[in-house]
């Protein structure tokens, strides 16, 4: 921090102050651990100190390290999978020949996790942005790269989809359906 001028060090620190709590939530609920939810945090507010001249000013500030996290987030996710693509695939395998019992949660909750699942990643992404976040489709545009309208649309059919997945009944499968189905999968 020697070569670092007074006034850029105490623009970095209100910067931390600023942003570090709504940064921490937004890593937290996207990391498997707190362990790796600081070192996501540390990693974010480092890139920042090494390109202090390029963070923008004002809100845009607040957005840049959003963006900055969600890569770092996307490319340890990315790492973690191909890293573990044997393991997802056995415990896939375990599972459908020994189904484990879930803890019990009550409906509303399954049918929100199922229908969450069921969006495309980048729609269940922004989705989340907005509700958990509390972001607004131009900061959501800032954050992961994408065209303000783009978002607003991709919004609107999360939405939409997310209704019309939570309010359609499901039909139960069949047990003949069920039987043939499990003796395909094996």
């Amino acid at each position: 921090m020697n070569g670092v001028a007074p006034d850029a060090r105490e623009g970095f620190e209100q910067l931390f102050r600023d942003t570090r709590t709504d940064l921490l939530a937004y890593i937290m609920r996207r990391s498997q651990s707190a362990e790796d939810a600081a070192d996501v945090l540390a990693e974010t507010y480092l890139i920042a100190w090494r390109k202090l001249d390029a963070i923008p000013t004002g809100e845009r500030a607040r957005l840049w390290l959003f963006a900055v996290a969600r890569n770092l987030l996307l490319k340890g996710a990315s790492r973690r999978r191909s890293r573990h693509a044997l393991v997802e695939r056995l415990a896939g395998e375990l599972r459908s020949a020994h189904p484990l019992h879930a803890p019990v949660e009550d409906e509303r909750s399954r049918a929100l996790g199922a229908a969450l699942v069921a969006l495309p990643e980048r729609d269940r992404e922004i989705l989340m942005l907005t509700a958990w976040e509390g972001l607004t489709p131009k900061q959501i545009a800032a954050v992961v790269g994408t065209p303000v309208n783009t978002v607003r649309v991709r919004l609107h059919r999360a939405r939409t989809r997310l209704k019309r997945d939570l309010t359609t009944p499901r039909r139960p499968i069949a047990p003949r359906a069920r039987y043939a189905a499990a003796k395909r999968g094996r």
